[in-house]
């Protein structure tokens, strides 16, 4: 059984581990699949966004969790905007554009309210306060039941957690990418804000299969050898190393929930099993301290 943590001051309870549905594909019976068996093994917690396959993603998240609406936790995100037929996509946080966009990701996960609303990304220069304006609108009117941003920028997260009754925040976070830890969790567990990891397995790095992920180019401020390294040490000492990444994220008590992605069945109940299977010592948790690199934010503080 999962257990269920509540997201920030609301009165929504998310599993622990959600799904991540970007990575779900095109094939809707292949995605359903998918959606269907986290459902079955105890997650609540499904995580898309306007932009996925530009709405294909929500409406077929929608269709298939349409049964089970009042059971579960649905988020979506807002702020990337596109256009069918065209190429890319712009970034608009405008008042207008998220109360017009809202309309068009309810209409596809065909449902009348947004359990979670986030802002999908989000620069210093934006207009905050009339970002905000209009998720608390939403609010008033029903239409979303609760609101929060999936950002990294600590200069962002901070304007929000100042002015706003954000819920969440989404940010990647992993034993590879320990960034939030500089100062973003602490702010965030002390304002009752919670934190929605994504990345916590660092693009497959952190599973038994890393040796398949490396490359050249490293990751992030890890070079290849150093990566190899230290991902050596952490396989000598943990049989699961998906399990310890996942573990790794809940530590910290302004986290809410992992929402590693899945293309497959078999990932989804990998991430469950790993997840269920074994614990994460206070010792084991401090030993991967000291051998993973405690990166900060060069840019955006």
């Amino acid at each position: 059984m999962l257990n269920k943590n509540r997201l920030g001051n609301s009165d929504l309870y998310v599993s622990e581990i959600g799904l991540g549905c970007m990575s779900l594909g095109t094939v809707e019976s292949t995605a359903t699949d998918i959606v269907k068996r986290a459902l079955d093994l105890g997650i609540n917690y499904f995580d898309t966004a306007d932009l996925y396959d530009k709405g294909l993603n929500e409406q077929i998240v929608g269709k298939a969790l349409k049964q089970q609406r009042s059971e579960i936790i649905l988020a979506t995100k807002v702020g990337n905007r596109w256009e069918d037929g065209k190429e890319g996509w712009t970034w608009d946080p405008s008042k207008a554009y998220i109360k017009n966009a809202v309309k068009n990701s309810l209409h596809r996960l065909q449902t009348d309210y947004i359990d979670l609303y986030q802002l999908h990304g989000g620069t210093i220069e934006d207009h905050i306060d009339e970002t905000i304006e209009a998720f608390e609108e939403l609010k008033q009117e029903g239409v979303i039941r609760f609101y929060g941003i999936s950002s990294i920028r600590p200069n962002v997260i901070k304007e929000y957690v100042k002015k706003s009754t954000i819920n969440s925040v989404m940010m990647q976070y992993s034993i590879l990418d320990r960034r939030p830890e500089d100062v973003v969790l602490d702010l965030l567990k002390d304002n009752n804000i919670s934190v929605i990891a994504r990345g916590p397995v660092a693009k497959g790095l952190l599973t038994n299969v890393y040796r398949d992920k490396l490359n050249a180019k490293g990751y992030l401020d890890y070079s290849n050898e150093e990566l190899r390294k230290l991902l050596d040490q952490l396989a000598t000492k943990f049989t699961d190393l998906n399990s310890i990444a996942l573990h790794y994220c809940l530590k910290h008590p302004a986290v809410a929930s992992v929402i590693p992605g899945a293309s497959s069945i078999q990932q989804v109940e990998e991430n469950i099993k790993s997840l269920t299977s074994n614990t994460l010592s206070n010792s084991e948790y401090e030993w991967i301290q000291n051998i993973a690199k405690a990166s900060t934010y060069n840019e955006h503080n």
